[in-house]
């Protein structure tokens, strides 16, 4: 073997059985074509007639060329009759166009012909290997020299065939001579295995390329649920359980993968429709040739049933006069993959000026002849066929709608068929680097025309097509997939016609390899708009699927999604959280930026509070004023009227603190609000406590010998400013050590983001509070001790009073306070505060302004002391 085609020495010893089959193999046919041509016996085989066509380089086809396969039934009781075809070679005639069309291509093979020599495998694997037999080694004036060249014509390779079934003997009888072969319809993906077939190229991809494009096709489409129906075979089974596992990889369901065959009983046949037509699924991929299918459409066109929409592999051709017209209508809307194919506009010319005198050596198109014009050709000493009944060929016959008898509209294997003859073409042209010199003068590098030489130029060659694609072969002998979509569509006036309706190319990024214009899909006539082929609906957005017991991935049930998640896509598989500051919208299919809430003055709440804050500091302003303006009168100066301008002052400005507490809190505002509140509120206790230790000394002064009179203003004093000084001590070392500020809270509510002041230390906050506490328990102890002692005005009885109010409020704003949240929580301390101030203001100073505003006859000397 060429040292091209070596292995390396890690693999030698493992090759080693697989070369001694090799040799075994060829040793033997070299044996019996020897034994043959002895007297003594002869190799029984078929006559095999071939079309030929002398060249200086002959290229051999074997490849079907029928429409209809009549196998015959073998009993074994007598000699097996061959396998009868009907014609259908319009890829061979695309081959014999393409050799043509190179021979006038003064730039491509200059001073050197093509020749062919064609045969027929009718899907018959004897056949085959009969036709690589006969192309290998029978006579047609091919002999060696001896010295290892070749006698022209040179055979420079095979080219077909176009089934794998067909293609692997082929390829494993030319392996063994290094003859290369190009086919143009073989999908096995075995065949890639460079070991088994080291000759073997393909203008196609294999099939693992096809089921990618399938099962990315049916994503595409959102087909999720779908049946298959592949033939009875090894390959077939094995072909439907690999594009079953293509279509769960990418998340797709199988509702049945069913076998079929043309040979299958009718009993058969229609089990596998029940089983189709029961099925939900309403795509179904057929991955099989067309004639394995025609029993099937014959029992569902018998039966009236419809309904489902096929999707066709590479494998399965739309020939005509292989479906009738009930079949084309059960078809309509089909939609599939073929073979990547380009106009070849001179090729409808060349079909319009076929004739049998043309190649008088064409024994094909004489029986395409009289099947297309219902005629037979007059056989020479056969007086049968002057009968009148039968129509005799004149030849003057012409073709007529050449474009409907060949089915141009699909040139799928067709031109995989030119571009095979083409690279073969190329690679002839880089071996030989032909001059204006003919081959038969000893130029052109005679000696390199070896089958091994031929095969090392085509793993290599490259060049363009006309519309620009590239041609080449990768690494296991394969041109890069390239796919049409294609659209059976049928009319009413019963034409119809395969429309390209999309492309699938391996070269492009896999979410770019498959492009569909689904608005140019004409669907089955049972589907208004485009089908849907799933085991359960889709989940809207919002919900998500939830798998179902028992049942594959495809059949789900659809839940909601959980609070505070969302499904923005249909079919979602999980929900997702929406970011802190977003939250679900109702549909919860999308988020929605959160509402920031804060007490506000355009709340009803926020404007409410605010109107009683001014309303309350109003009040106590003039109530000072009031106090202010009789400040010499009895009721005021009884019980040290500076305490109660201390006392007023610290409500109003209690009163007017509410005010940090609504709005948009700010740096500064949450810094302070706190700290104002709290040493305000210990001033405003504190002089409570002044006041109520200044009644009790005032009482203890009416005693002889007594000190309280002397004593009450600088005790008052005194307890005004000490006590409020360790309440300053507790804010400054907070805002020192950790000061309050502002934070939008996204936690406390899952629909709204809470713009509030955070206190920085609960330690500090609560501290400033349990102080306040403090202070106003010792004030209600002392004024509730106090409270029976004589006074004029009950005096002792009005602090007890206001400051249990007091301590009312706040020990209720404690449970309030902790169980509220975000704008709740600053609506309870500003309701506390409020509330506590009024009841200060209420309670201690509203009796005294009665009496100065309406009784007068009250705020005297005389009363003040009789009354004492």
């Amino acid at each position: 073997m060429p040292s091209s085609l070596s292995l390396t020495s890690s693999f030698q010893s493992s090759d080693l059985p697989m070369r001694l089959s090799k040799v075994l193999v060829f040793l033997a046919l070299v044996t019996v074509l020897h034994e043959s041509t002895q007297s003594r016996c002869r190799l029984e085989k078929q006559n095999i007639e071939s079309f030929w066509k002398d060249g200086d380089v002959v290229i051999g086809v074997i490849t079907l060329i029928h429409s209809t396969i009549y196998q015959p039934h073998v009993t074994y009781q007598e000699k097996p009759r061959a396998a009868s075809c009907e014609e259908y070679y319009r890829d061979v005639l695309a081959v014999i166009f393409a050799i043509e069309e190179i021979n006038q291509n003064r730039n491509l093979l200059p001073n050197l012909t093509l020749g062919f020599d064609i045969f027929d495998s009718c899907v018959s694997e004897a056949r085959a290997i009969q036709a690589t037999m006969m192309l290998l080694w029978e006579k047609k004036d091919l002999v060696s020299d001896g010295l290892g060249g070749w006698k022209l014509p040179f055979l420079a390779g095979i080219v077909g065939d176009s089934m794998s079934t067909l293609s692997i003997p082929i390829a494993r009888i030319a392996g063994l001579c290094n003859y290369p072969q190009v086919s143009f319809g073989a999908f096995d993906p075995d065949l890639g295995d460079r070991i088994q077939f080291p000759s073997f190229l393909r203008t196609v991809p294999n099939e693992k390329i096809q089921n990618k494009a399938i099962s990315q096709l049916l994503k595409h489409l959102e087909w999720t649920w779908v049946g298959i129906l592949t033939r009875d075979d090894d390959l077939g089974v094995l072909d439907g359980q690999n594009l079953k596992d293509e279509i769960r990889l990418n998340h797709g369901c199988v509702a049945f993968l069913e076998k079929i065959h043309y040979r299958y009983a009718p009993q058969k046949i229609k089990k596998i429709l029940e089983v189709v037509m029961n099925s939900t699924a309403v795509a179904v991929v057929v991955y099989c040739e067309e004639m394995h299918v025609k029993p099937l459409l014959d029992m569902m066109s018998e039966s009236g049933k419809k309904g489902k929409i096929w999707i066709y592999t590479l494998c399965f051709t739309f020939i005509p006069g292989m479906f009738s017209e009930s079949h084309a209508r059960l078809l309509n809307g089909s939609i599939g993959l073929v073979l990547h194919s380009e106009p070849m506009p001179q090729f409808g010319r060349y079909l319009r000026h076929l004739h049998p005198s043309r190649y008088t050596g064409d024994i094909f198109m004489k029986h395409f002849w009289e099947i297309v014009f219902d005629c037979q050709w007059r056989a020479d000493g056969n007086g049968a066929n002057d009968s009148d009944s039968i129509k005799l060929c004149t030849g003057e016959e012409r073709l007529g709608e050449v474009d409907f008898l060949f089915e141009l509209t699909d040139l799928s294997y067709t031109f995989q068929a030119y571009i095979a003859v083409y690279a073969f073409a190329h690679a002839l042209h880089n071996l030989l680097h032909c001059t204006n010199q003919t081959l038969t003068s000893g130029s052109c590098n005679q000696e390199n025309l070896l089958p091994w030489k031929v095969f090392r130029q085509l793993k290599k060659v490259f060049f363009r097509t006309q519309s620009g694609d590239d041609v080449f072969f990768n690494e296991i002998g394969e041109v890069p997939a390239m796919f049409d979509i294609m659209n059976l569509q049928i009319f009413p006036n019963d034409e119809y016609r395969l429309v390209k309706v999309g492309r699938y190319d391996s070269r492009e990024p896999q979410d770019k390899q498959i492009s569909l214009h689904t608005g140019s899909v004409i669907w089955n006539p049972e589907y208004t708009q485009v089908p849907q082929s799933v085991c359960s609906e889709m989940c809207a957005p919002g919900y998500r699927k939830v798998s179902v017991k028992d049942r594959p991935i495809c059949c789900f049930q659809c839940v909601p999604c959980s609070l505070g998640e969302i499904a923005n896509e249909t079919d979602a598989t999980v929900c997702t959280k929406c970011p802190d500051d977003q939250w679900p919208s109702e549909q919860q299919d999308s988020c929605l930026l959160k509402m920031i809430q804060f007490l506000s003055y355009g709340d009803t709440m926020g404007v409410s509070l605010a109107a009683v804050s001014v309303t309350f500091s109003m009040t106590g302003l003039s109530v000072l004023c009031i106090f202010r303006k009789f400040s010499e009168t009895p009721v005021v100066k009884a019980n040290n009227r500076n305490l109660s301008y201390v006392i007023l002052v610290g409500l109003i400005v209690c009163f007017l603190s509410t005010f940090l507490f609504i709005g948009y809190p700010s740096p500064i505002i949450c810094y302070i609000r706190q700290v104002i509140f709290g040493i305000n509120f210990s001033v405003v206790v504190s002089g409570m406590l002044a006041k109520t230790i200044t009644v009790i000394l005032i009482f203890q002064s009416t005693k002889p010998g007594s000190m309280g009179k002397r004593l009450d203003s600088r005790i008052s004093n005194v307890v005004v400013c000490f006590c409020p000084l360790f309440q300053v001590a507790i804010c400054v070392v907070w805002l020192g050590t950790s000061p309050p500020y502002p934070e939008l809270n996204v936690t406390s509510k899952a629909d709204a983001i809470i713009a509030e002041c955070n206190e920085g230390s609960n330690f500090f906050f609560y501290g400033m509070l349990g102080y306040m506490g403090f202070l106003a328990t010792i004030s209600f102890l002392v004024a509730f001790l106090s409270r029976k002692l004589p006074d004029s005005f009950n005096e002792g009885q009005y602090i007890t009073f206001s400051m249990f109010a007091f301590l009312s409020v706040w020990v209720c704003f404690i449970p309030a306070y902790l169980s509220s949240e975000g704008e709740d929580m600053v609506i309870v301390e500003v309701f506390a505060i409020l509330a506590s101030s009024a009841s200060l203001l209420a309670c201690l100073f509203f009796p005294k302004c009665y009496i100065i505003l309406f009784r007068p006859e009250m705020n005297t000397k005389q009363y003040v002391r009789g009354k004492q």
